[in-house]
């Protein structure tokens, strides 16, 4: 069902629905439109399949979310974490069940691609996406987006969505905001079958120097995929925790095969997830979970979402039916993703001001263990915990308690340093 990348055909016809990014959130996309029936074109710039930098950790609902049928390439299968706070104060805890799997992204995406591709969506690589128009010469009626790609050439559809990524056009063009910018390193690193041997079933998370950070080691096979993430701002130190990180663990001496650098970034609250026939979804929108950044698995729920909205706005004929289906959308979001996205927000905060207290819990309170088992390996997410656990609820307002007090009292060391500062200024 693959184009061959010729577009005589696509100038003369008008798509149900048009997907720009065939990462998770496209492909997922993309398969819930052609499920439906609907006419879908999945639009791509890379050639598939391609790298992309991402842990590429596979948690519970990521999996809830796949196609019926699909097979995940797990290069790994994860039983047994190791936490460490900076590089010390080092403890593994283990599980008989797996918690998570490790996919490489190459390989992930292009079985997702492929299962869109099954369903009927067709298929078209290399091409980049410039920008969508809803109004003037390029657009024959109120129904329908022109998406114009590099070169010139229009595309005709009546929803489109968006799932390009974080540096996402689709997104600019919806007006996307976002609060949170976060800069994550990574390096792919071949190993030794005896360094292989020693991680396989095991990763390691270790919370970083800066506020906010941690670094991972998830294994691969004969490959290592070691990385940290920070707040952007911080590149030069973010380098320096990945190279001492690196060191630390002995794998200096072994050269990485890939090493590359990505922007994640968090939706505001009051950021649009719609522009009349137009959706984003996945990091285009803004979705991840802000303590973790974990996104693969809000690429995949949000893409199914906006694929089967994107099915209903492709219906509607008037504007009123358009904004009432994409209200919908948003609404399903928000009810869902949200939720999570809104206690990950207050679990960053505290984090950056009290990493060791997320290091103790975890590595010594069973109850906050569990919730880390039950959470990757799908049975609940932070939103339900926090709705229906009173101790999870009393536990976070304490946090929230001790949080509010710190900020409090940084609040007033600042104000006390801007006054020492005016004053040797007034002296000078």
């Amino acid at each position: 069902m693959t184009s061959e990348n010729s577009s005589a055909d696509d100038a003369r016809q008008v798509w149900d629905v048009v997907v720009v990014g065939a990462g998770p959130a496209g492909a997922s996309a993309a398969y819930a439109a052609a499920v439906a029936g609907r006419r879908v074109l999945l639009l791509e710039k890379a050639e598939l399949p391609r790298y992309k930098t991402c842990g590429g950790g596979i948690i519970g609902p990521s999996r809830d979310s796949l196609p019926p049928g699909f097979e995940l390439p797990f290069r790994d299968r994860v039983h047994a974490v190791t936490f460490s706070h900076n590089g010390r104060f080092t403890r593994t805890r283990r599980s008989k069940q797996m918690l998570f799997g490790l996919i490489n992204r190459s390989e992930f995406d292009q079985q997702l691609v492929e299962h869109a591709q099954k369903a009927g969506a067709e298929l078209r690589t290399g091409v980049t996406v410039q920008r969508v128009e809803q109004h003037g010469s390029a657009v024959p009626d109120r129904r329908t987006v022109a998406v114009v790609l590099q070169g010139g050439e229009t595309v005709l559809a009546h929803a489109v969505v968006g799932a390009d990524g974080s540096a996402s056009r689709i997104g600019a063009h919806v007006g996307v905001k976002l609060d949170q910018v976060d800069l994550g390193l990574e390096a792919e690193i071949p190993v030794p079958e005896t360094v292989a041997e020693d991680w396989k079933g095991r990763v390691l998370i270790d919370w970083g120097p800066m506020p906010g950070s941690y670094g991972w080691v998830f294994p691969k096979g004969d490959t290592l995929t070691v990385g940290v993430i920070s707040a952007r701002g911080e590149g030069a130190a973010t380098k320096r925790y990945l190279e001492d990180f690196i060191a630390r663990l002995g794998l200096a001496g072994f050269e990485p095969s890939i090493s590359s650098g990505h922007l994640t970034r968090c939706r505001a609250d009051d950021s649009p997830l719609s522009r009349g026939r137009v959706l984003v979804c996945g990091d285009a929108a803004g979705l991840l979970e802000p303590w973790t950044r974990e996104g693969i698995s809000f690429a995949l729920r949000s893409g199914r979402l906006a694929g089967e909205w994107a099915v209903r706005i492709a219906e509607a004929h008037d504007a009123v039916d358009t904004r009432r289906q994409a209200l919908n959308y948003a609404f399903a979001i928000k009810a869902g993703l949200g939720v999570e996205m809104s206690v990950g927000k207050r679990l960053l905060l505290m984090f950056e001001r009290r990493p060791g207290l997320f290091h103790a819990a975890l590595t010594g309170f069973r109850p906050a263990w569990r919730a880390f088992m039950e959470i990757t390996r799908g049975s609940t997410s932070l939103g339900e915990i926090v709705r229906g656990r009173p101790m999870a609820q009393r536990v976070l307002a304490a946090l929230d308690r001790r949080v509010g007090l710190a900020g409090a009292a940084d609040a007033a060391d600042g104000e006390a340093g801007d006054r020492r500062e005016g004053a040797g200024e007034a002296g000078a």
